[in-house]
């Protein structure tokens, strides 16, 4: 009885372990959770459950933490790229901040004293060379002046706040030290130059000054004062070459530049409205239209009297100086169809310059002029 009694007992001990362990070997993570839990201590249950989650949490948290080093290098590496942009772009929006654009201006109005000058030399296309330089300077501290002080108003404004120091591209500081440069290469321009010549380009300083500190804000005043701007760039240019400036001349520059003036403050009515120039609340649509059109017309009547009174022209020349009075009338009405049929002259140099239309005019125009200018001395 005894032996039949301990036989069955091994075969049960033999024959059912190895039955539940391959129906466990077959489901794969209890014999991986069991097997490293089996090392740590005896709550057995409850450390599989942990070890569950640790694993199926830990495939995510190892992508997770793979993905972290890589977000963090790409955006390590777009901020070096922007710097290295902002630091290869700071010397052009620090020559963007001087408007070279703007230096047209100075090419087309200084020169115009040479028209009273005769006959032309060396020294006087020197001396106007040195006129042009002195006023590039004088108005790139201006338009650094002007934005430093506009910076606010100019985030504003639809164009004008893609500017260097409106758009923070150029800081307030580098704006400063700017500043300092150009007013020290200005004070030894004035220096190396004749003495007491450069009263013009002292004047424009001070008149750019009192306008950018609130003159700019009264109502017709402010056109006037960039009209005498550029009489003062005609003035300098006479001074530096000894010719005597004629009023006439004086007159149909300051009558076509106040044009241009309320012409550019007619586009930016019409494209940011008042709210952007505190000047603009003193004007309305019709009151610039009608101002243009006068302004416009004194502008011709002034280029023709000039022509006949005061410009160096000979008796043969007067066929010259009738053909060229058209050229100057045709101008005047481009630029008028340009501001008020197809509503631009929000940058005047843009406007004179890429048009077609007026290039050919203007280049027809300069031949008529050097003509009737060359055939004096031809004569003599």
């Amino acid at each position: 009885m005894d032996i039949t009694r301990s036989s069955p007992a091994p075969v049960r001990v033999v024959a059912v372990p190895p039955e539940p362990e391959p129906a466990d070997l077959t489901a794969l993570p209890e014999p991986i959770a069991v097997e490293p839990l089996q090392t740590l201590p005896a709550t057995a249950t409850t450390t599989t459950i942990t070890t569950a989650t640790t694993v199926t949490t830990s495939a995510p948290t190892t992508t997770a933490t793979t993905s972290a080093p890589t977000t963090t290098a790409t955006t390590s590496a777009t901020a070096t790229d922007v710097r290295g942009r902002r630091s290869r772009s700071r010397p052009r929006d620090l020559l963007a901040l001087l408007r070279p654009g703007q230096w047209v201006k100075n090419l087309a109005v200084v020169p115009l004293a040479l028209l009273d000058t005769h006959p032309w030399g060396t020294a006087a296309f020197l001396r106007t060379g040195w006129a042009v330089l002195g006023f590039t300077l004088a108005s790139a501290l201006v338009y650094v002046v002007n934005d430093l002080a506009d910076r606010e108003r100019d985030r504003l404004h639809p164009v004008k706040r893609h500017r260097p120091i409106a758009s923070g591209r150029v800081s307030t500081l580098a704006a400063f030290i700017l500043t300092g440069a150009l007013a020290l290469a200005l004070a030894g321009w004035a220096v190396a130059g004749p003495a007491w010549q450069w009263w013009p380009t002292a004047l424009y300083l001070a008149l750019s000054l009192a306008y950018s500190q609130g003159l700019k804000h009264v109502p017709l005043v402010d056109a006037f004062i960039v009209a005498t701007g550029f009489v003062l760039r005609l003035v300098q240019g006479a001074l530096l070459i000894g010719a005597q400036m004629s009023e006439w001349l004086a007159l149909c520059v300051f009558s076509l530049c106040l044009m241009l003036a309320l012409g550019k403050r007619r586009h930016e009515m019409t494209a940011a409205g008042r709210a952007h120039r505190p000047a603009l609340r003193g004007y309305t649509l019709a009151f610039l239209d009608h101002l243009v059109v006068l302004v416009a017309v004194l502008t011709a009547v002034s280029y023709v009297l000039y022509l006949r009174d005061d410009a160096s022209l000979a008796a043969g020349a007067s066929l010259v100086t009738l053909l060229s009075a058209p050229c100057a009338v045709f101008g005047l009405a481009r630029y008028l169809q340009l501001l008020l049929v197809e509503e631009g002259g929000g940058n005047p140099v843009h406007v004179l310059f890429r048009d077609r239309a007026t290039l050919v005019n203007a280049a027809l125009w300069a031949v008529l002029v050097a003509l009737a200018l060359l055939l004096p001395q031809a004569s003599a």
